[in-house]
């Protein structure tokens, strides 16, 4: 068993053992308190350029399969556990965890105190980090140190498809790819902008009668409008919302002209486009246990989140209102729009990994292009 550390930029230093692939990682190291879902997680590209420290201190157990991606493949560039399950028990695994890591090139460490990790981070905030079996303490802190953090970095644009293609594949629940088929008749074409999307986004709303075409990141208003949408859809994705070029004047010149629905990074670069400001969380809210209150009917939804920035409530001015706040700590969860069809929320309404409390959202925004009809 190789010994590996995690060194961070403030010079805390964590001792484990190696896992997945061999090499060293680095990354803005956070924390994530789902139970469940770590390949969800792992495959989540809202992840790129960030090693993640899973609270939960079981990993593994019940395996990975191809059904449970979220993309093509992992995105984090390191994985933190307490322990992992070297045999997985589930029906549905094809493969263990440690042999997924290294098939993918991913480090890990375990064996180390996930509570207290997470808890430093909590106090002092999400910071770059170095995991490495070799080199002194104080050679990988310098790393650490060394690494540029998250802010201003256009991490969307960088992994944002290169062609627009079309998505028509529902079954966002199938335990597997076999039971997911192609959604007969749609109703509604919907343009989704690529700034870094979960699958079961697509899924959802293809089981909700639309068929979907993917677009780049810098794919311009003009050209979005010429595929004639009904509506069209903002996707998650890392890094900051107010560097990711030119979304924010190509989102403006879409509002009015058709419905728009943000999430996670969509809804941040929703408000740039409606004149607010973004900034940077302490540590962010990464998990699937997040409570946020539905303004106007007062209904609580529990959700899964992952976002490092959030909207700043006070500069939304007059084009726009918050719906929905986090019942944790008072941040914006969601806007609408008030001169156009457009809402988005900083949650994730599709899950994978998490509850479907929120899940009603895709129907708004079908809703929303039946009424523009």
């Amino acid at each position: 068993m190789r010994k590996a550390a995690l060194a961070l930029a403030d010079g805390t230093v964590f001792e484990g053992l190696a896992f997945g692939a061999a090499g060293e990682a680095t990354g803005e190291v956070v924390f994530n308190t789902s139970m469940t879902g770590y390949q969800e997680i792992l495959t989540d590209p809202s992840y790129v350029g960030q090693m993640i420290c899973m609270t939960y201190p079981e990993q593994g157990n019940y395996g990975t399969n191809r059904a449970d991606e979220e993309s093509s493949r992992p995105h984090a560039t390191g994985f933190i556990v307490r322990h992992f399950a070297q045999e997985p028990s589930s029906f549905r695994a094809e493969e263990g965890i440690e042999a997924y890591l290294v098939r993918h090139g991913i480090v890990g460490i375990h064996g180390i105190d996930t509570r207290r990790l997470t808890r430093h981070i909590r106090t002092t905030g999400a910071q770059m980090g170095v995991i490495a079996s070799d080199g002194s303490p104080k050679a990988l802190v310098d790393r650490a140190r060394a690494l540029p953090g998250m802010e201003g970095q256009d991490l969307a644009t960088r992994i944002s498809t290169a062609e627009p293609y079309a998505w028509s594949e529902g079954g966002a629940d199938a335990w597997s790819d076999e039971e997911r088929m192609a959604v007969e008749m749609p109703r509604f074409h919907v343009v989704a902008y690529d700034w870094g999307l979960k699958r079961a986004m697509l899924r959802l709303l293809a089981d909700a009668g639309c068929r979907v075409t993917v677009v780049p990141s810098r794919t311009s208003a003009e050209v979005a409008l010429a595929l004639r949408p009904d509506g069209v859809f903002l996707t998650n994705g890392p890094g900051d919302p107010a560097a990711v070029e030119g979304a924010r004047a190509t989102v403006a010149s879409l509002l009015g002209k058709v419905p728009v629905f943000g999430i996670c990074l969509g809804h941040q670069i929703l408000a740039l486009a409606l004149g607010a400001s973004t900034y940077k969380l302490k540590f962010g809210h990464r998990g699937a246990n997040q409570p946020v209150k539905d303004l106007a009917t007062g209904k609580v939804d529990i959700t899964s989140q992952n976002h490092g920035f959030a909207v700043d409530d006070r500069s939304l001015g007059h084009r726009a209102r918050v719906s929905h706040v986090n019942l944790n700590d008072g941040t914006v969860e969601g806007i609408e729009a008030l001169d156009a069809q457009a809402f988005g929320v900083q949650y994730h309404p599709e899950s994978s990994p998490g509850p479907h409390d929120a899940r009603h959202l895709f129907g708004r925004f079908v809703q929303m292009m039946e009424q523009r009809r």
